[in-house]
């Protein structure tokens, strides 16, 4: 299978990021490709392929365009962005940290669940007018961005920045339309940029060390059952009993309509809540967080502390090297490390063992 350039230049970064074990990165990427263009052009053949790289690169100049025009007039509409928690710190917040960096002044809609993120390392936000959209994730499983299934009140929410952006005359980055968001704006934000900016949000949010850990317990399922991205199901409650003792506290972290219902005890303290102030929290006081294969897992970068991704299953993971490349795009102050088993993450874990 024929590789992109940008494909293997940022395959051999990754790789050679210091990796302890590069045969293990190796074998979670397996043969993947990365998700641009050349990808998906795979499954086209003769004149429908050259219509759709002609289709994607008229998208790609948009973006330029849209771009030149947002840093001119230095004011935009964003949104509407109501999706997953991994493609808002992948794909969002580091265009909109971005933006902001370059005195842009930010219409954006989106969930009000992300808020406490979207703020500089002293607390000010970063967006210049927020439209807020209410929690929805009890109702309504989030599904990449798409606004297909969301309850009307947040319809009309939608509908109505639409029209507002669209009459403005402002550049609109409009993320409710599907192929610009999946094919377009995502891929070339990293090839066409990189148009990214981590903020450090661990000097905003740390509020002490700690010898801690965090735990996310994740319960999401796609239609068909576990999505083969975050591997077979775990047994939390034996993970974290097989790791406890090596840290003065464990925190089990994550939205209640994502993860499994645990009971706090002995040094183990669920805080299992739509409270992602808490969560910044936390996740900033802890040495360590543990994670399936999600969103979650770019947390690390924000808020300077390791994450150790785990995994139940055949290999390689689903979608891991599209992710690596976004996880080395948004900072490069930990590498990932992935474990495969009970045992694998006790190893692990042991070396955190009273260090503060």
């Amino acid at each position: 299978m024929k590789k992109s350039r940008f494909h293997i230049n940022v395959m051999n970064k990754i790789i050679n990021k210091d990796y302890e074990n590069k045969e293990v990165i190796e074998k979670v990427v397996g043969d993947q490709m990365f998700q641009d263009e050349h990808h998906y052009a795979l499954q086209y053949s003769g004149i429908s392929r050259s219509r759709f790289y002609f289709k994607i690169y008229r998208g790609y100049a948009v973006a330029y365009w849209k771009l030149l025009m947002t840093l001119l007039f230095k004011r935009c509409y964003f949104g509407t962005f109501n999706g997953e928690f991994g493609n808002f710190l992948s794909y969002v917040l580091p265009f909109l940290s971005y933006l902001h960096s370059k005195k842009v002044k930010i219409y954006y809609c989106g969930l009000d669940l992300y808020a406490p993120f979207m703020v500089d390392e002293q607390g000010k936000s970063i967006i210049h007018e927020f439209v807020k959209l209410p929690d929805f994730f009890k109702e309504v499983t989030p599904n990449t961005n798409d606004s297909t299934d969301l309850p009307s009140l947040h319809k009309d929410i939608i509908n109505k920045f639409d029209e507002r952006a669209r009459n403005s005359i402002y550049p609109f980055w409009n993320m409710n339309d599907n192929y610009f968001y999946w094919f377009i704006y995502r891929v070339w934000i990293v090839k066409g940029g990189p148009f990214m900016k981590t903020v450090q949000l661990n000097k905003l949010y740390k509020t002490k060390e700690e010898n801690s850990v965090v735990v996310f317990p994740r319960a999401k399922k796609d239609k068909g059952g576990i999505a083969p991205n975050y591997g077979e199901p775990w047994d939390y409650l034996e993970l974290i009993d097989s790791i406890k003792g090596y840290f003065d506290k464990v925190y089990v972290l994550g939205h209640p309509a994502m993860s499994l219902p645990i009971k706090s005890y002995e040094n183990v303290e669920v805080l299992i809540s739509d409270n992602n102030y808490n969560l910044l929290e936390k996740c900033s006081n802890s040495k360590l967080i543990i994670t399936q294969h999600s969103g979650t897992k770019y947390l690390g970068e924000y808020l300077n502390t390791q994450v150790l991704v785990i995994h139940k299953g055949t290999l390689p993971i689903t979608g891991m090297l599209f992710n690596m490349v976004y996880n080395y795009y948004i900072g490069t102050r930990f590498n990932l490390h992935f474990a495969f088993s009970i045992e694998e993450i006790k190893k692990y874990c042991q070396k955190f063992k009273n260090k503060i």
